[in-house]
């Protein structure tokens, strides 16, 4: 049964809601303007603008397919060309996100694809954006983490040298790690040394499952992996098992609603199962997973989640204090994070 959709508010509304946003990747925030400015000045042979939307973008006459949202990435990826570049697109996807009222944002980044792009190195490429967000955050009101994203499809010994490279820059704003890519055709297992090593030196621990593949990839981020949060998992609920495993653990879901309709996990996005994992009792957030390949913000998000999933402005708001509880942070910038988000929801929400 569908949910009754709620009294409908001006998009104004939700944009002016304080949010947190846990799962936003770098590669899919990138400005369309920049990225045709990138291609003129480069020589890249892209035809026109709505070209490179329709390689960059997701469309309504596209398949809603994992393997058409991935192949947006394929594309995205010529476009790290320079130190300049690669700041530049991270220093305007903390902007936009700061431009929606994102108070807290944990962006992840793949360090490996950006460094493929014209040979650079795997401490430049992370250098780049640290720099990027470091200059984003000094002109916006705006407090970021940033997250080191590893794919499945590559190398253990590739993951492990970004490791290294992640900790040596915990210092410098790199909170987490996180293990993304193509579940279906390649396992978690072999990353577990990894992860190992990453949370015994301070790292927090973010691992999709549970999105394009069943619950038992969930089960398995936290068992074995030790996952501190699980990027999507909304197919958690095909498990009774699986759901009383993530409601004793309190995980923390990072929910992506649009991105879950759009790459085929969700059919309808009506039925999206955001609402039954909370009223499961499951600890779930909501975020953006890849705004400008979405063509969404996460003001957009809140608004399907009230008018098209029916939740009430209340669970928004826990939704929003849950997603503060479960950052990357020190338990003090965690407790400070949640009051002032508390305060500032009192102007919207008792």
């Amino acid at each position: 049964m569908k949910p009754n959709p709620a009294p409908q508010r001006s998009y104004e509304f939700y944009q002016a809601l304080p949010k947190v946003d846990l799962h936003r990747h770098l590669e899919g925030s990138l400005r369309l303007d920049t990225l045709i400015e990138v291609a003129r000045s480069h020589g890249l042979s892209i035809m026109s603008t709505a070209h490179l939307r329709g390689l960059v973008q997701v469309n309504e006459s596209e398949p809603y397919t994992y393997t058409n949202f991935l192949s947006k990435f394929e594309t995205l990826r010529l476009f790290y060309r320079s130190p300049e570049i690669i700041g530049r697109l991270a220093r305007e996807a903390i902007i936009d996100a700061a431009d929606d009222n994102v108070r807290y944002l944990e962006m992840r980044f793949t360090p490996v694809a950006l460094s493929k792009a014209q040979d650079f190195s795997l401490a430049e490429v992370m250098d780049w954006v640290i720099e990027g967000t470091r200059q984003a955050c000094e002109t916006h009101p705006i407090q970021v983490g940033l997250i080191a994203s590893l794919n499945r499809h590559e190398a253990v010994e590739l993951g492990e040298k970004v490791i290294q490279q992640a900790v040596d820059r915990m210092g410098q704003g790199i909170v987490g790690l996180d293990l993304a890519g193509n579940e279906t055709a390649f396992p978690a297992g072999p990353f577990e040394g990894i992860f190992r090593e990453a949370k015994q030196a301070g790292l927090g621990l973010s691992v999709h499952a549970g999105e394009w593949s069943g619950p038992e990839n969930v089960a398995e981020a936290i068992v074995e992996l030790k996952a501190d949060r699980i990027g999507h998992g909304v197919r958690v609920m095909e498990d009774s098992l699986v759901v009383d495993l993530a409601r004793e653990t309190r995980t923390p879901f990072e929910v992506c609603i649009t991105s879950n309709f759009q790459s085929g996990v969700v059919a309808d996005l009506a039925a999206h199962p955001l609402g039954s994992m909370l009223a499961a009792g499951l600890n779930a957030t909501i975020n953006t997973d890849d705004p400008r390949i979405s063509q969404i913000t996460l003001s957009n998000e809140y608004r399907v989640a009230s008018e098209t999933l029916g939740l009430p402005l209340s669970t928004l708001k826990e939704c929003t204090l849950a997603s503060a509880r479960a950052a990357f942070l020190p338990p003090e910038g965690r407790q400070a994070l949640v009051q002032s988000l508390s305060a500032e929801f009192k102007r919207y929400i008792p």
